[in-house]
């Protein structure tokens, strides 16, 4: 499968790559490590929220992003019930862990941005990664230019077939958007939140038998409830009015094509 060739699913107008992690996975590794940079998102109900309340930089990054991986079984689940939408589920989090663990091998180049040495140190020691170069920018950097550009140069001195962007969301998507502005940058570069703390164990994820169940949230916010709260019930719940409201035809994730263009916000935000 290439790049033109990945299916899309229009979900609330928002173009869903209609593949699984494997298929993801299969087409990340298998992309030609000398092509352009071209980028990976993850949306989850948080995500596909924000894009709803009009962050125009954000629907920018978006707008360019080579696949858009379904990251969420409560969004998958509550659109078939409502909408009789199927959406395929790819979460970051599987991703990373099955690039980790069947495709990129210990002397492949993968470059990190995020994390701190804590997490070089245990991606080193767990999966044996010789050719990794880590960066980790300084908070709220999205908002500093010279900052951002530090990032853009590091990854530009480090190129690599992978590149983990691991400092949150709106940052990662922003910032790949603008490694695509730079000329000579080359792999893919992947917006995968805390999946790399997961795979290497300093994060515990929730069982399988609960990521199935589409509880993983709950688990999260049992683990960390104060700093959960906020981004289940106010960050996250919004998405199951956006799609009640989609049901009777009052409600998208992204506006249409010329509503977007008029919206359009060149300009880094976020936290």
């Amino acid at each position: 499968m290439s790049q033109q060739q990945v299916p899309v699913i229009d979900f609330l107008g928002l173009p869903i790559s209609d593949i699984g992690t494997q298929e993801a996975a299969m087409l990340v590794a298998g992309r030609d490590a000398s092509a352009p940079l071209a980028y990976v998102v993850t949306p989850n109900a948080q995500h596909m929220v924000r894009l709803a309340r009009g962050d125009g930089a954000w629907r920018s990054a978006y707008s360019r992003a080579w696949l858009v991986l379904a990251d969420g079984r409560v969004v998958q689940r509550f659109a078939r019930w409502v909408l009789g939408a199927r959406l395929p589920h790819a979460s970051g989090s599987d991703l990373t862990h099955t690039l980790l663990t069947h495709y990129i091998q210990p002397d492949d180049s993968v470059t990190v941005i995020g994390g701190g040495e804590r997490l070089e140190k245990a991606l080193t020691e767990k999966f044996g990664l010789r050719g990794l170069a880590l960066y980790d920018p300084p908070f709220g950097f999205i908002r500093d230019p010279k900052a951002v550009a530090a990032c853009v140069d590091f990854i530009a001195r480090h190129p690599a077939r992978y590149i983990f962007l691991a400092v949150g969301s709106p940052q990662s998507e922003i910032l790949a958007r603008m490694l695509t502005e730079r000329e000579g940058v080359t792999g893919v570069a992947m917006c995968i939140g805390g999946s790399l703390l997961f795979s290497t164990g300093l994060v515990r994820r929730a069982p399988k038998w609960v990521q199935q169940a589409g509880l993983e949230g709950l688990f999260r916010l049992l683990q960390r409830p104060k700093s959960h709260f906020k981004r289940v019930f106010v960050e996250s719940m919004p998405i199951l009015g956006i799609i009640l409201a989609a049901r009777i035809g009052k409600a998208r994730i992204l506006p249409a094509a010329g509503d977007a263009a008029a919206n359009s916000d060149n300009h880094p935000r976020g936290q």
